[in-house]
């Protein structure tokens, strides 16, 4: 089995405006998501992230305020599950609760260095 990072990339919902009863049936989607793939064990972690984001970068170490400060879409959080492969991981992915809302899961396998 190899380990694999799922990106959750897609629109802010606060940005969205969706309502509480909403977001209520959204979670409710995301919690059978999640159970399913702890059900079957292969999900190993994840969270979810705030939209707010500082990046640093360059010789010089600025700070900026996130990536992508124009943009619509954020890393919204992650999980960490263990398959087979690739497609597996593919597979998995098919029940994204956010696809409805133009979200993306972007999926790496997690490197493994020799010690």
């Amino acid at each position: 089995m190899k380990d694999f990072m799922m990106i959750f990339i897609g629109a802010d919902y606060q940005e969205l405006g969706l309502s509480p009863e909403e977001l209520q049936t959204r979670m409710g989607k995301w919690f059978a998501w999640g159970g399913k793939m702890e059900a079957a064990g292969i999900l190993k972690g994840g969270e979810a992230l705030v939209s707010e984001a500082k990046c640093v970068s360059g010789p010089n170490r600025t700070v900026t305020d996130g990536p992508y400060t124009e943009s619509k879409e954020i890393i919204g959080g992650y999980y960490t599950v263990s398959a087979k492969d690739m497609d597996a991981v593919v597979e998995i992915a098919q029940d994204f609760p956010d696809y409805d809302l133009g979200g993306t899961v972007e999926i790496r396998e997690i490197m493994v260095f020799d010690r």
